[in-house]
């Protein structure tokens, strides 16, 4: 498939472009390093990333907007994960590009109900992260071949969405297919998203990477309000989970867990925000939420 409007070099570009694929596949980290700050959060717990979220970089003439998705979801069927799964498909259905994310020498069903959500004619880059994880990579080679056989794949772009050379790389190898037009942003945008989304899912961030496992994944943040006092940020939140003993597990000896998930949650919101923040957290149970849809609504996911 060759790059639509490459033949006019040099002139400015606009495009969205969907980075998807199944839950762990590092699309939220490599979309944090495409636009070249963290605005979507990480964790190594499956469905972390439960909204549409836009990160827009420019580069020379070309303006790129990554619509970073949920990992699409095979093995639930809770009213949250089908939310998610229709963020995934709506994605789709609007975007130039599509960047579909896999893991290096990894290939399985959920791989291939991915692939079956991929819109026709419309180029589609394999992004084969984690290579940096390869030990031996001459032992990929035959992999990629196999993924080679594919179609509908325009290019495969091995990489390691941690290492600093390789964003740049791809973004070059996909400026190319994005549309010629006048930029839809700011040159200096980072998100479409507001502020108090951002915090909400700062302080969600640190809620999975303190509590592990041990959590599950239904757990969610509230934003009770968010002022501005000058250029003080005061923020109230509220963490839901399902069970008491949940609860507990959040708040933790003392109030320790929670205390030290605030503080941190604060340090990374006031280096995004550039400004000072203060935050009180709360913690409060609400049992089956997850799987009631007008709960999922109600707390702010698409349904």
């Amino acid at each position: 498939m060759n790059p639509a409007g490459s033949a006019a070099e040099g002139a400015q570009r606009f495009g969205t472009v969907a980075i998807v694929g199944r839950p762990n596949v590092g699309k939220s980290t490599l979309l944090n390093a495409l636009v070249g700050q963290k605005i979507s959060i990480t964790s190594d717990k499956a469905q972390t990333t439960r909204h549409r979220l836009l990160g827009v970089r420019t580069e020379g003439p070309a303006q790129f907007a990554f619509v970073d998705t949920p990992g699409f979801q095979t093995r639930h069927t809770r009213a949250l994960n089908r939310a998610m799964n229709r963020t995934v498909r709506a994605a789709l259905a609007e975007v130039d590009v599509v960047l579909w994310v896999v893991e290096a020498g990894v290939w399985g069903p959920d791989d291939e109900r991915v692939a079956q959500l991929l819109p026709p004619g419309r180029p589609v880059i394999l992004v084969v992260n984690k290579l940096d994880r390869i030990h031996g990579r001459d032992k990929l080679l035959p992999w990629l071949a196999e993924r080679g056989k594919d179609s509908r794949l325009a290019e495969i772009v091995p990489l390691s969405a941690r290492r600093q050379a390789d964003a740049p790389r791809l973004l070059g190898i996909l400026a190319p297919y994005l549309p010629e037009g006048p930029w839809g942003f700011d040159p200096d945008a980072l998100t479409d998203r507001s502020e108090r989304f951002l915090a909400a899912e700062i302080l969600r961030e640190k809620l999975f990477r303190l509590t592990g496992d041990e959590l599950p994944y239904t757990s969610t943040v509230i934003i009770d309000r968010f002022e501005l006092d000058g250029a003080l940020r005061r923020i109230a939140a509220t963490i839901v989970v399902e069970r008491d003993s949940h609860k507990a597990m959040v708040i933790g000896s003392g109030g320790a867990a929670i205390r030290r998930m605030a503080t941190e949650a604060r340090q990374d919101m006031r280096k995004l925000f550039d400004a000072p923040v203060f935050l009180e957290v709360w913690v409060k149970t609400r049992s089956g939420w997850a799987d009631d849809q007008a709960a999922v609504r109600a707390f702010g996911y698409e349904d």
